[in-house]
């Protein structure tokens, strides 16, 4: 009985010092993401969108899942030009994470940006619906403001 005793020890021992390496290397890991992250979004704020797209994808690869990252590297590539790279990158996130509205809403800037008007609508109707089921029915009410005057425009252009 003698024998298993120190045996335990050392195996609880080993499983202690494993689950704590293990919980150092994510916080390390979160720490260094939150600073990039920060800096991402300080670079964009400053205009320096290179910079931010850079930080932005850096923050990506060491957190492939974060939708959040990929809607402000989406806003920079569009502040950029890169048009395309935004649109697939908000459509991306929309596939990932179907009940997210700002990937809609930011989908459907584009869209507006590019004279893509009726699925632009069908953009910002989905984030109203999403927005509605969330509880925030000031953005709601803001984005059927918009699609009631994307209407009123379009009718004054048809007559």
């Amino acid at each position: 009985m003698l024998e298993t005793f120190p045996t335990s020890s050392i195996i609880a021992a080993v499983v202690v010092v494993l689950s704590l390496s293990i919980l150092g290397y994510f916080a390390w890991k979160t720490l260094i993401t939150s600073d990039l992250f920060q800096k991402g979004i300080n670079l964009s704020q400053a205009k320096d969108y290179q910079g931010a797209e850079a930080a932005f994808r850096k923050v990506i690869s060491l957190n492939s899942t974060n939708d959040v990252v990929r809607l402000f590297l989406g806003d920079v590539l569009n502040q950029q030009g890169q048009i395309e790279e935004a649109t697939e990158l908000f459509r991306e996130v929309i596939r990932r994470s179907p009940k997210n509205p700002d990937a809609y809403l930011r989908l459907a800037n584009i869209l507006i940006q590019q004279e893509q008007e009726e699925e632009a609508k069908i953009n910002l109707r989905q984030a109203k619906d999403l927005l509605q089921k969330q509880r925030q029915p000031e953005k709601a009410k803001k984005i059927t403001e918009l699609l009631d005057k994307m209407s009123d425009q379009s009718s004054k252009s048809i007559s």
